[in-house]
Formats: structure tokens, sequence, C-alpha cells
């Protein structure tokens, strides 16, 4: 029986945003007020859609992003975290949850090399379109209230764990990494075994906490983690077991 791996991507596995990391290659490192006050809360692809283009009109070309977006530091102790799943691969599934998007990630994990680390990533499939713009598309589509328009992280979820079932795969425990706000949705799905490891002082952490005072908490185990390295004495831990 394996234990499968559910990370989050920006403020989880690395330290920064990377949808605003990108920021880096705008003129003078900052977006125009009016392109900035444009997002509406729950459409934050079609944002970045709109930074891109605002990019590409200011002759920001694919190999200026990619060495920008690979100086994204990693969040402290999860490059160690990394390489001990990856020496651990025969008790370890591991899946990216994410909302920034494929050519970000594969950039980042590509250039640290940790490609391999991971089984699937599930983010907004991003392209370079043939005048060298970089363009972005939503997820999915889905019908929860509670998530983004583009992303329901609970959906991806359910769905790769019915997919795995169909392959006769399933999980001892699903440990669910991540910080934001977009994580709880995912997390009230997780079972009695299970746990989630909201990132401490983020706001998976203080959501999870206000459940517990409404007494609506969630059903399976809570562990905050600060470094990447309390997350690994914890599978530590969990495989000795």
């Amino acid at each position: 029986m394996k234990f499968l791996l559910v990370f989050d991507f920006d403020h989880t596995i690395v330290d920064e945003n990377s949808d605003t990391w990108i920021v880096k290659c705008a003129p003078e490192k900052k977006l125009p007020n009016e392109l900035r006050n444009s997002y509406k809360r729950g459409h934050w692809t079609e944002y970045m859609g709109r930074v891109f283009v605002y990019l590409g009109d200011n002759g920001v070309k694919e190999d200026e992003m990619k060495r920008t977006m690979t100086t994204i530091p990693f969040t402290v102790g999860m490059v160690d975290l990394l390489g001990f799943i990856g020496e651990n691969k025969e008790l370890f599934d591991c899946i990216i949850v994410s909302d920034s998007n494929t050519v970000f990630i594969d950039w980042i994990l590509k250039a640290a090399d940790f490609s391999e680390v991971f089984d699937e990533v599930f983010t907004n499939p991003a392209a370079f379109s043939s005048t060298g713009y970089l363009t972005v598309q939503n997820f999915h589509a889905h019908h929860c209230a509670k998530c983004p328009k583009n992303l329901c992280k609970r959906k991806v979820l359910k769905e790769f764990l019915d997919k795995q079932l169909e392959r006769g795969v399933s999980y001892t425990q699903i440990v669910y990494i991540g910080d934001g706000a977009n994580d709880l949705c995912p997390v009230m799905f997780l079972k009695k075994g299970d746990i989630a490891m909201p990132r401490r002082g983020y706001t998976l952490e203080k959501k999870i906490s206000q459940l517990a005072q409404d007494l609506s908490a969630v059903e399976c185990s809570v562990l905050v983690w600060s470094s990447a390295i309390d997350i690994m004495s914890y599978l530590k831990r969990l495989i000795k077991e």
C-alpha cells in the first residue's frame, strides 16, 4: 500500500507566488495600475492572460521569462523533502494541484531536477503562441461555488483517486500539503485516516481553525508545518510505522 502526497505549488513548494514573480520581467519590474486593478475575484487565470499580453507587448521573450522563473526560491527544507520523496518513490505517489500554469511549473521543476518526483501535475494549461506570447487557459469547468472559476482542487483530487482505483491503486493515507484558501475545498474532502498539512501563518491554517471554532471541523487530522523539514519528519515517522 502506498501513501499519496498532494502538493500545492505557490507558497508551498516554492516560497513565492510564481504568477507574481514573473512581474520581475516587466518594464521597471511592475505592472501598470489599470492592469493590476483589472483582477476580478475568482478570475485569476483571465487576469494572468492579460499580464502575459502586456509582457509580450513589451518584448519579453520566452528565454527571459524562463531565466526569471528558475530563480524563484524553494520553501525552506523543500529541496531536502523532495529529494527524500524521490528516494522513496516505491512508498509515495506524489501529485501537484496548483493554480499556477504548466509552463512555469515545468521550468521550475526541470531546472531543479525534480520532475521525476511527481507522478502528475494538475494546473492551468499554458503555451507560447506562434507570435511568442505566453497564453494560459482555465484548467477545467466545475460547479463548486467555493472555488475559483478555473479550478476546484477537490474535483481534481476526487477524479485522480477514482482513476487510480480503476487501475487497482488505493492509498493507505492521503497527505495534503498547502497554504491557500483554494486548498480548503480538497481538505474538506479528506477522510478520517488522512492528514492535512497547512503552512503555519497562511490562509489555509486560519480557515481550518475557524472551522474548528464553528464545530464543523475537518474530518482528517491536521498537522501545521513551518519548514518542509517538518513534513519530512512526519513522512519518516509514517514509513517507520
